[in-house]
């Protein structure tokens, strides 16, 4: 097989890391699949193979849960001082900076996103989280309880401690690869846990290249171990094990549903971070040169393939028209090409599979089978590369399909409403509770919304900002659990109860 050779806009760094041996990160050795096999990692923008990957399943995953288990039960890592975790951490995050331009272009050629928004959203923001976690390291706390129990004049002393779960098994997503696995591996490794993580078969080469600089840092064999592979073998083994503690997963509902179903054989810990369809609602009081292209960039950017992309529009209908005419011609004026190629003036790439080009262009179909209006897009854009055009539809109901499933591509519904008085109701009319935006200028309306509606975020005046010491998760089938802040530390620690009897 050959490799890419000579792509533009790709650096000598990034060419060579894609030209490198299939081999997966297991006890601090970079290894062949035991099998043998390997699988092709395509270019979204171009449909070519961009290099092989080795294909790990059930034996590799029982090598890498070993190598982690050793790691967290007897090792220079369970030793380590939490000042000396938060060192590690922060050694990580100068050399993810120190690589920027490479990993962005890494992240761009293998998903399919513009290469300037890698550089800011993916790798600087991965650099800001392992930074902000490193902190958490060094702050994790137990609490002193009062105990009313016993005999009279007996005395007691109880305390919590908040000790790591053991060994995580990490399930990442492709639409934000680099970031996704500092999601999962930055307060694991602050809150003293050993990893397992399997990065998506899609996308897997930033967390390859990650692995290389946890090496580079210093952290200790073992410590994290990255299986590349299919979900169906890879990942059900992950699920499966019983040498691991706790399942951390980013992904579909319905793969989610799998994999806590799964993890109840064993008990593990999970937690689960699904899809959404986020409301976006538009207050007539409101000033139409922000929300447009807000709402606009709440739904196209990273080609719609966002967990909280806002792809469900309600507007007050007597600026309806202004608005949806004005997202309109923004999806018009959007340029579709390759992200990595300075040459194709592209403000928008590709969707990361052709699988999902069969997906969002199967939504879209039947939106107009259900008479929806397409105001603009509608369709595939070239005959190379997997590019949809960006889509508004009106004219659809709230029971419509492509109004109650997730189609995690840059296709937009966008309905008018009347009264404030059932926004709530509507914006709740769905099986997910991930994400929404409200904007307005009246501080009344934002805040009486923010409460009634069933989402783990509600942003006003703006839509898709994360923050690493914000909590992040869904409510209903949009996951279990907070990723971020402090929570982030909880899903990944066990608090312990000690009783003395003085």
């Amino acid at each position: 097989m050959t490799h890419m050779m000579n792509v533009p806009g790709l650096g000598e760094a990034a060419q060579s890391f894609i030209a490198k041996t299939p081999r997966m990160l297991i006890g601090g050795e970079w290894v062949p699949a035991a099998s043998g096999k390997v699988f092709d990692t395509i270019d979204p923008a171009t449909e070519t193979v961009i290099c092989q990957l080795a294909e790990g399943d059930a034996e590799d995953v029982d090598r890498a849960v070993k190598a982690a288990r050793r790691a967290f039960d007897d090792s220079a890592w369970s030793r380590m001082r939490p000042v000396e975790r938060e060192r590690l951490l922060l050694k990580l995050a100068d050399l993810v900076e120190a690589n920027l331009e490479e990993i962005a272009q890494l992240e761009s050629l293998d998903n399919g996103k513009l290469v300037f928004f890698a550089k800011i959203v993916d790798v600087q923001g991965t650099v800001d989280y392992l930074r902000y976690m490193a902190g958490w390291a060094t702050k994790i706390e137990g609490r002193t309880l009062d105990v009313s129990c016993g005999f009279p004049g007996d005395e007691f002393q109880a305390y919590t401690l908040r000790q790591p779960v053991g060994v995580v098994g990490q399930i990442t997503p492709w639409n934000f690869p680099l970031a996704m696995a500092a999601w999962k591996l930055a307060p694991a490794l602050a809150a003293g846990c050993t990893c397992v993580i399997k990065p998506a078969e899609q996308t897997s080469l930033t967390t390859l290249r990650l692995g290389e600089l946890i090496l580079e840092a210093g952290y200790p064999a073992g410590v994290v171990n990255i299986v590349t592979g299919f979900g169906e073998t890879a990942g059900a083994a992950i699920t499966a094990h019983r040498g691991i503690d706790k399942i951390a997963f980013t992904g579909s509902t319905s793969v989610g549903k799998i994999i806590g179903k799964a993890a109840m054989d064993t008990v593990k810990r999970f937690s689960l971070e699904l899809g959404g369809k986020s409301p976006v609602i538009v207050d007539r009081d409101v000033d139409l040169e922000q929300v447009i292209p807000g709402a606009a960039n709440g739904i196209f950017f990273n080609s719609g393939q966002v967990c909280t992309a806002g792809s469900r529009l309600y507007v007050e209908d007597s600026i309806f028209d202004k608005v949806v005419g004005g997202i309109a011609d923004i999806a018009k004026s959007i340029k579709l090409g390759a992200g990595y190629d300075p040459a194709s003036g592209a403000q928008l790439g590709p969707v990361v599979s052709d699988e999902q080009l069969d997906r969002v262009l199967g939504y879209i179909e039947k939106g107009k089978e259900e008479g929806g209006e397409v105001v603009a897009g509608g369709g595939r854009s070239g005959e190379q590369g997997y590019f949809v055009k960006p889509t508004v539809f009106t004219g659809l109901g709230q029971n419509s399909t492509l109004v109650r499933e997730e189609i995690f591509g840059p296709v937009l519904v966008a309905q008018p409403y009347k009264s404030i008085d059932d926004l709530a109701a509507v914006a709740n009319d769905t099986d997910y509770g991930l994400a929404a935006s409200v904007w307005t200028n009246n501080l009344s309306f934002a805040h009486k919304l923010a409460k009634r509606i069933k989402a783990g975020t509600v942003w006003v005046n703006t839509h898709n900002i994360v923050d690493p010491n914000l909590p992040f998760g869904g409510m209903k089938q949009s996951g279990i659990g907070r990723e971020n802040g402090a929570a982030a530390i909880d899903l990944y620690t066990e608090t312990k109860t000690v009783l003395i009897k003085l």
